[in-house]
């Protein structure tokens, strides 16, 4: 028995069940070859892997990750031993075709990426996409998501949210991105990394009412693990009160938008769509602009959005 067998107190006492029952109770399902196994795997916490994921990792030929080293060393902690392929944003087509040939032959292949779910805001999507469209199959292996973590302790109640990832580096791209949330009910869901946490805040806080809540879920599952929730108007304060908050990965949540703003969009769209049936996108733009009081590039860049979308739909 591990540590991670053991309640807090330090004791197996508590756990009413055996774990190696219930690995003989998974082992017992269908696990087929020839396919991609999408593996979601711990945040922080090793003890937050899943019975299925440890054995699948067990079973397949070969794990695809994103750094060989972090992933064998997680393997190592599970007592697991397998070939490594390194899979990362610079090579996934070039990956995709080795992970397809490999899926031909009858293999079974892992994909997994540094921290929990693969190809959600981490490398994998166009491995993913390879392998469905060489008519292979993908099997999704679900587990933890940092995303969906911080979203179940924030408390907040809008019954949509809205995944962004991670916002552009270069603060006039971010800007325009966050112009296209604003009228957006849904909760809003972001990652961030802690030597840009304090730049994004101030972009929040010039682009967004003050008095909507956001919430700061900072190194979730590990040591020093915080969620905290503040108005927008407090965040920087929060965030600049101690040293530390200036290191760990982000889950930044931010409040939707209220109904006033969101009818404001609404509307702003309904004025897009009139304007661009008669006049070129940036003329069209302008117009909104000018009627709406909206800022004319967030609107030329919708403009761009509700095109493509026609576009798709036509």
């Amino acid at each position: 028995m591990n540590d991670a067998d053991l309640n807090p107190a330090g004791t197996a006492d508590a756990i009413p069940f055996s774990t190696a029952a219930l690995l003989q109770d998974v082992a017992r399902q269908d696990y087929p070859t020839g396919a991609l196994y999408v593996v979601a795997t711990p945040i922080g916490n090793a003890g937050d892997i899943t019975l299925r994921a440890l054995n699948v990792l067990a079973l397949v030929d070969a794990v695809a990750c994103e750094d060989t080293r972090n992933t064998g060393q997680l393997l190592a902690r599970y007592g697991l031993h397998k070939t490594l392929i390194a899979a990362h944003q610079h090579n996934e087509r070039e990956v995709a075709e080795r992970l397809v040939a490999r899926l031909r032959a009858g293999q079974r292949v892992a994909l997994v990426s540094d921290a929990g779910t693969p190809a959600v805001s981490d490398p994998g999507a166009r491995m993913v996409e390879a392998v469905r469209a060489a008519g292979l199959r993908v099997v999704p292996v679900p587990g933890v998501s940092a995303a969906i973590a911080a979203l179940c302790a924030s408390g907040l109640l809008a019954p949509q949210f809205h995944f962004a990832g991670f916002l552009p580096a270069k603060a006039a791209q971010r800007d325009t991105a966050l112009a296209a949330l604003r009228g957006l009910a849904a909760t809003l869901v972001f990652y961030e990394a802690p030597h840009r946490i304090v730049d994004t805040v101030a972009a929040l806080q010039a682009g967004f009412e003050p008095t909507r809540q956001i919430v700061f879920a900072r190194e979730l599952t590990k040591l020093f693990e915080e969620v905290h929730r503040c108005a927008l108007s407090e965040a920087a304060a929060w965030i600049t009160a101690s040293a530390h908050r200036e290191k760990g990965e982000y889950v930044v949540i931010l409040e939707g938008a209220p109904a006033a703003v969101a009818w404001d969009h609404i509307e702003a769209d309904r004025i897009l769509t009139i304007l661009m049936a008669q006049c070129p996108l940036k003329q069209a733009a302008a117009l909104a602009a000018q009627i709406t009081g909206q800022k004319k590039n967030a609107l030329y860049e919708r403009a761009l959005e509700l095109k493509a979308a026609g576009e798709a739909s036509g």
